[in-house]
């Protein structure tokens, strides 16, 4: 179908936020990309972490909205980290270059993991000030792959690709959530066997979080209650993880709420980031704010009479 790529707002959005690739290994070979939109002022922006099978250009429709809106908002794509901690490190590193001390991370699939990971080795001198976990996991034994990380490397693109698509949805979905699908397949067709290996391995090799130790991080916590590639057991260790997590849920959205529901995604990351107005981490540019507070409002009241509530 290709209807996201041909859409309006995704042409806009890619004719006028610059894509920018940045190194900061040594390996010049690991080049982060990533869209940069909305005021430059923000020392604390939101910064979306995408699944195994994404690009930076997946959050477009939040990129769009949310700078719209005077929040500044990051994109980015990792470049090829086979382990955690080398992963934590160049993402550091990135903060550094970009002189942000403090972020709130918005991670989707294996990007929320990350984003756990990553406030949990940084814990002791803090990089992250909250996290939005959309369809996300903390315990990668869930996959049951554990005893195949350490092959991915090995197998062909096309194979790694064929692992991909089983988890995508299957049967009938609608209209929203199968250009999602498509969308999605087709950025996944743009990455490259160690890209998706190096993800993959990411994904699966032994780890969990540990919760302690980002404790005081705020949390909300985004799932869909139809099918996805979570089971609902990988949904409650979430929730029993994080107690005091707000929890959004949308009854429809798939494996990629973030394309297909992005009108209801992007009202539950406003929610999440209004506790932080006023303050030296909020997102969003204080003269924007009270515009904002009223679209908010707005669209909460009407989110809420189409039956879609925040369990916060």
């Amino acid at each position: 179908m290709e209807e996201i790529r041909v859409s309006p707002d995704y042409n806009w959005f890619r004719s006028t936020v610059p894509l920018k690739r940045i190194i900061v290994d040594d390996d010049d070979s690991k080049v982060w990309s990533l869209y940069d939109a909305g005021p430059k002022s923000i020392r604390c922006p939101i910064i979306f972490l995408p699944p195994v099978s994404g690009t930076a250009e997946v959050f477009f429709q939040q990129v769009l909205a949310l700078s719209g809106w005077g929040y500044r908002v990051i994109s980015l794509q990792y470049p090829v980290y086979w382990d955690l901690l080398e992963f934590c490190d160049g993402f550091r590193k990135l903060l550094d270059h970009l002189q942000l001390d403090k972020v709130h991370l918005f991670g989707a699939s294996l990007g929320g993991f990350l984003a756990q990971k990553f406030a949990e080795v940084t814990h002791k001198s803090p990089r992250v000030h909250s996290l939005i976990l959309c369809n996300s996991f903390s315990d990668t034994s869930i996959f049951n792959q554990t005893w195949t990380a350490n092959s991915f490397w090995l197998m062909p693109a096309f194979m790694l690709k064929k692992i991909l698509l089983g988890n995508f949805a299957k049967g009938p979905v609608d209209p929203k959530m199968a250009d999602a699908i498509d969308f999605m397949v087709d950025r996944l067709e743009s990455l490259n066997q160690s890209d998706l290996a190096s993800r993959l391995t990411l994904n699966c090799q032994n780890s969990y979080v540990e919760p302690h130790k980002i404790k005081d991080v705020a949390i909300t916590i985004i799932d869909v209650f139809d099918q996805s590639a979570l089971s609902h057991e990988a949904k409650e260790e979430m929730y029993k993880l994080y107690p005091n997590a707000r929890r959004a849920h949308l009854k429809t959205g798939g494996n990629f709420p973030y394309l297909c529901r992005s009108a209801e995604v992007n009202l539950y990351i406003q929610i999440h980031m209004r506790q932080f107005h006023g303050t030296r981490y909020a997102a969003i540019s204080p003269e924007m704010v009270s515009a904002e507070e009223l679209e908010v409002q707005r669209t909460n009241l009407s989110n809420n009479s189409t039956g879609s509530e925040d369990d916060s």
